[in-house]
């Protein structure tokens, strides 16, 4: 089992002063190696088509409404599952969520892995680029928050550079997607999730 996380959204409370309302961790999971990389040449090729140098990142809040729909529909054909945990972070009153990125970006992660019970012994890839980089600290956390003599979660954790994996990307964009679902200010607001809706194990509304 493989698994690639990103997220959308911004760790920050100031919700009255432009972070955003809503925190989403999306988790890509393919239970075949040979799915994946098949998925990941697509984006390649998807890439290749618009044009694109090779080292440029599929973003979803950077990436034209064309570009995100044509890549969701790339995608869509291949087989593998989506997780999510949706976070409304007017809901969250703990001090230490609220006042440390770091232990409430770990948390969302840790919480996502952990419930639902469809992920075990999974090889698993995060988003590990920019400010994200949690060092081993972070690595160290999940493995005892998620590994336990009874149920394994992780076979391997590792930070990865989304430059470099397309299909960090593609979490990127399915979380983007996501999250956008809840922006019902957007005319947009449910197109993008649509296309992917059928891929969708869970989307837990965490309050």
């Amino acid at each position: 089992m493989l698994v690639f996380i990103d997220d959308s959204g911004d760790p920050g409370f100031k919700l009255d002063k432009g972070s955003s309302k809503f925190f989403v961790i999306a988790l890509i999971i393919f239970e075949d190696e040979l799915e994946a990389e098949k998925t990941a040449i697509a984006i390649k090729e998807f890439r290749r088509t618009l044009g694109f140098p090779s080292m440029v990142e599929f973003k979803f809040h950077k990436s034209s409404i064309t570009t995100r729909t044509g890549f969701l529909k790339t995608i869509n054909p291949f087989h593998f599952k989506i997780r999510s945990l949706v976070i409304d972070k007017s809901k969250i009153h703990s001090h230490e969520l609220r006042h440390n990125k770091a232990s409430f970006y770990s948390y969302a992660i840790k919480t996502a892995l952990k419930y639902g019970g469809s992920i075990l012994n999974a090889k698993v890839k995060i988003d590990g680029s920019g400010d994200r980089v949690f060092r081993k600290s972070f690595l160290t956390y999940l493995r005892q928050q998620l590994n336990s003599t009874q149920r394994r979660v992780m076979d391997h954790c590792r930070l990865v550079d989304s430059r470099e994996n397309v299909l960090i990307q593609m979490a990127d964009m399915i979380a983007g997607s996501i999250r956008r679902s809840y922006d019902t200010s957007k005319k947009d607001h449910m197109v993008h999730k649509s296309i992917i809706k059928k891929h969708i194990e869970d989307e837990w509304l965490f309050q």
